[in-house]
């Protein structure tokens, strides 16, 4: 293995990243490789018939969703109105960081896109907790395709093979990209002797496959809803063999035509100011956690299999558990149905109101370890997602 740890870090140098995005450098840096000039967005149809015949979702993007003013309106309100509570899952989650890692030779890596808006809220709230700037970086993960390695090497590279990189997503579902992150380690550590932790900190952790979590309530993280324009500008992460090469980085499109109905700063920008008010609770809550670790019981993929069951879904994959899953459903795929634990949660109102745009049946299924569900319609024939 020393061998192989050699040659990685003496192996040809990753290309330095080019500037993308809209927060300011200091809070985060993308390793994608800009396709901004490429045309990969395919309609909602089109996209979905690709998707279930087998093609990776990484290979296309979806149409940009334009939200609304009602929507935009309904944001803004549950951004008031949810802003302390994100702070306090903010900060009980770099709490339990900063316990587990310290500060010292931590790296931020956050999971392109969800998991960037989250990475920069938690740099933010240690750098103002602690005085520490810890590195922040956004690297893509793909579903069937595992980490971007290229970024993992650039970030060793520049950091050192000792650096302990905590990655960050915005939060659990199904737990697929929980699973994803830890094959990817393991991957690594066969192949270049260098072992990743695949703990991965997330804001809410509604499925209970996370031990590192804000907490376990399933509600609107705003940054789920409007996409880019709330993730600095950049599209869904892209891996295609014609458009990425063997060294180059997993590639993104970066909106720049966006700019004026960007909300990626005002969204950090209504969290930061509860920082200093929650800490002392969240402090609490975080050595809570640390003396009594929550149990990973994956209690929201048996919901999923009682869904699939009683609703006969063949494949599992057409099921998008919680409220940020099943609002990309509304805005990026075909919807059958959504699945609520009740229609009079107050964490559903822009879930409902996404609904009625489209015309999409909403049914009560009490007892749900989520909020809510998304179900993506079959195409017919058998295809899968």
């Amino acid at each position: 293995m020393e061998t192989d740890i050699r040659s990685f870090m003496s192996g040809p140098r990753i290309a330095p990243p080019v500037p993308l995005g809209s927060y300011p450098p200091s809070d985060v840096t993308f390793l994608l490789k800009d396709l901004s000039d490429v045309s990969l967005e395919l309609g909602t149809a089109e996209r979905e018939k690709a998707i279930q015949s087998g093609v990776s979702y990484s290979e296309m993007l979806p149409v940009e969703y334009q939200p609304t003013e009602q929507y935009i309106r309904l944001f803004r309100e549950t951004l008031e109105e949810s802003a302390a509570k994100v702070a306090l899952a903010v900060a009980v989650v770099s709490e339990r960081i900063v316990a587990s890692r310290g500060t010292e030779g931590t790296v931020l890596v956050s999971l392109a896109r969800a998991g960037t808006p989250v990475g920069v809220l938690i740099r933010r709230y240690i750098a103002e907790t602690y005085g520490t700037e810890l590195p922040h970086y956004s690297v893509s993960i793909i579903r069937g395709k595992g980490l971007d390695i290229n970024a993992i090497r650039y970030i060793l590279q520049q950091r050192g093979t000792d650096a302990k990189l905590q990655f960050v997503d915005g939060w659990t579902g199904k737990g697929a990209i929980t699973r994803v992150l830890s094959e990817s380690c393991a991957d690594f550590y066969s192949k270049y002797g260098i072992r990743l932790s695949d703990d991965l900190a997330v804001l809410a952790d509604p499925g209970h496959c996370s031990g590192t979590f804000g907490t376990r309530e399933d509600y609107l993280i705003p940054s789920a809803c409007l996409n880019s324009t709330v993730s600095g500008l950049l599209s869904r992460t892209v891996q295609r063999d014609d458009l990425t090469g063997p060294e180059d980085f997993h590639g993104a499109k970066f909106y720049k035509e966006w700019l004026d109905n960007d909300y990626s700063n005002v969204f950090i920008d209504a969290i930061t100011p509860y920082f200093t008010s929650v800490r002392e609770v969240a402090v609490a809550a975080a050595e809570e956690m640390q003396a009594s670790p929550p149990d990973i019981t994956w209690r929201g993929m048996n919901d999923i299999e009682s869904l699939q069951a009683h609703f006969g879904i063949d494949n599992i994959n057409l099921i998008k558990p919680g409220v940020g899953e099943t609002t990309r459903v509304l805005l990026r795929r075909v919807p059958w149905k959504i699945i609520v634990d009740t229609k009079d949660n107050p964490n559903l109102r822009h879930i409902l109101l996404l609904a009625a745009e489209r015309n999409v049946p909403v049914e009560e299924y009490p007892g749900l370890a989520y909020s809510c569900c998304g179900i993506i319609k079959p195409l017919k024939g058998g295809e899968t997602a």
